[in-house]
């Protein structure tokens, strides 16, 4: 087992680092400027954007990316110290052409779009020119069960007529949103199977009937581009925007999911680091009753921690892209679950320490920390609830068990 990053992508790793060293990092008080004037950087973010394109630091994260189409290919495992480095700016992916939702939706076109699908939306989106939301979750059904869905997608003549409200869209409110990608039930016949039910439909922006609602708080935290509730009222769309097979939407959320999940807890690394260094130099340079705080026994602890927990994640994160690049993403469903309630519980715990490490000044937006933490709570809930992932794991832990028979195992228990 070789745990060396290839020459390959020490080289993508220089080149990464410097390019947000050197334009990333002295544009995020700007970037933040911009944001608390509730209006969204787009010709600070474009012009980065352009930068990137030209330094070949793009849609680094689909290893099914062609070679006629913009960026870099790259395998699941090259990319994760990547995203690492760009998670230290929550911002900062856009300008890869790297972030949520779009890189789930490219994969999703990537695999189940006809051609002249892929030629209208896919293109622009891996070219940077727009942006694209998925509406999956609902605010009246549990979610987390995907057969809840209330949403409808009804057939009529040539076009399908969709009905419902969806909520935690996420980039609802970007500039350049061109198109959005929803999941509903397409079969309303109930003693159909339940994973055959739905489909996916893509809606433009302008299609009437289809309308941002409000942008959801996370935590209290207003994100510029939006964490929206939408609604669809008889919007009605060609039946060309069907996504892949009708009835397939189940699978093709699935599809999706996976690579999303693990590019989330790659970011969540690079915040935990980023939290570590910001805890280490507080530590270090803050004074209490006579000693600097890096001298207490329990900041010592809270460091060591989390060095250790950063470093288990890593390699959970690391595993499950090997495992998705080896074996397919379907193989990898188990590593990806741990590695997503991992990483959420890494990121509250590493966070919540260095906010105690800088006291009441971590409450506040002086630094990344207490963003960084709500982050780290919602992602308990982001593709899907802790609850859902573990009960997953315990499902093929037993299930191996089972297909493993009878074991002689008495020789480890004591009987009277």
């Amino acid at each position: 087992m070789d745990f060396q990053y290839s020459p390959k992508v020490e080289a993508l790793r220089a080149q990464l680092k410097d390019f947000v060293d050197r334009e990333i990092a002295p544009n995020n008080h700007e970037w933040h400027r911009q944001v608390a004037e509730q209006r969204y950087p787009t010709d600070l973010v474009g012009q980065l954007k352009a930068k990137a394109y030209q330094e070949g630091l793009w849609n680094l994260f689909l290893p099914a990316l062609r070679d006629d189409e913009p960026g870099t290919r790259l395998t699941n495992l090259e990319y994760a110290p990547l995203a690492e480095i760009m998670g230290r700016y929550f911002w900062a992916s856009e300008v890869f052409n790297c972030s949520a939702p779009d890189t789930g939706n490219m994969e999703v076109l990537h695999l189940f779009a006809t051609p002249e699908q892929k030629s209208r939306w896919l293109t622009p989106l891996l070219e940077g020119a727009a942006r694209s939301i998925v509406c999956i979750t609902e605010p009246d059904t549990a979610s987390s069960d995907p057969t809840n869905l209330q949403t409808t997608i009804a057939r009529d003549g040539d076009h399908f007529v969709i009905n419902g409200r969806k909520w935690f869209s996420t980039g609802a409110l970007h500039p350049n949103l061109a198109f959005a990608l929803v999941l509903g039930v397409s079969n309303p016949d109930e003693s159909a199977p339940r994973h055959s039910r739905h489909s996916f439909v893509i809606v433009p922006k302008d299609t009437p009937g289809f309308e941002v609602v409000r942008d959801v708080p996370i935590m209290h935290h207003h994100s510029p581009e939006g964490h929206c509730e939408v609604v669809f009222r008889d919007v009605r769309v060609p039946v060309e925007n069907l996504v892949g097979d009708e009835g397939q939407g189940f699978a093709i959320a699935q599809a999706r999911l996976g690579p999303g999940r693990v590019h989330h807890c790659m970011r969540t690394i690079g915040q935990c680091e980023l939290a570590l260094e910001l805890m280490c130099d507080r530590a270090l340079s803050r004074t209490t009753f006579g000693q600097k705080i890096a001298d207490y026994a329990n900041i010592q602890d809270w460091i060591a921690r989390s060095r250790i927990e950063i470093d288990q994640a890593r390699l959970l994160v690391l595993h499950a892209a090997w495992l998705m690049d080896t074996q397919g993403n379907k193989a990898a469903r188990t590593a990806v679950s741990a590695i997503k309630v991992v990483a959420a519980k890494l990121q509250n715990e590493v966070l919540d320490r260095a906010i105690q490490v800088f006291g009441a000044a971590g409450l506040t937006p002086d630094t990344p920390l207490s963003y960084l933490w709500t982050w780290g709570r919602a992602l308990r809930f982001i593709d899907g609830p802790d609850e859902v992932h573990l009960r997953g794991i315990a499902r093929e832990e037993l299930k191996a068990a089972k297909a493993a028979g009878p074991r002689n195992l008495e020789h480890f228990t004591y009987r009277r």
